[in-house]
């Protein structure tokens, strides 16, 4: 049986049995959506559909907030390119990321639109997408 290995399209096979760059980018695909859950969409708020996370509370402290959203929405870009996904894709990251700091910058309005753009997990989505990994799959094993 041929072992799932990873290449520059997504998944593929490769009769050398090798699994390790596959278990090693599911895991770094793992850590960014955590990451990103944990910047957007953590806290539920009872009664309503609505979840946040640590970008809408950090956005709230003018200016170093959004910037501290920013430098992590840029880490995430940064794994993104490091997995090897096109410029194509890495540039509607940027985009996000850059929507989500100028936006978000603006009092008040800016912390309302934090709560409904969630440029983190727009991010992580658009890195599971090239490689056609489902969330589900992320989950760990229990």
């Amino acid at each position: 049986m041929a072992a799932r290995t990873w290449n520059a399209g997504g998944f593929g096979t490769n009769t050398s049995g090798s699994t390790f760059d596959v278990e090693q980018r599911l895991l770094k695909m793992r850590r960014l959506s955590r990451i990103s859950r944990l910047m957007d969409t953590a806290v539920g708020i009872p009664g309503t559909r609505l979840r946040f996370g640590a970008d809408s509370v950090l956005g709230l402290v003018p200016v170093v907030g959004d910037g501290a959203g920013a430098l992590v929405g840029l880490y995430i870009v940064n794994e993104a390119r490091r997995l090897g996904l096109p410029q194509d894709k890495l540039a509607k990251m940027i985009g996000n990321v850059a929507m989500d700091s100028i936006v978000g910058s603006v009092p008040l309005l800016g912390d309302l639109f934090d709560v409904y753009f969630k440029s983190h997990r727009r991010n992580v989505q658009i890195i599971l997408d090239h490689f056609g990994v489902r969330p589900e799959e992320l989950r760990p094993m229990r």
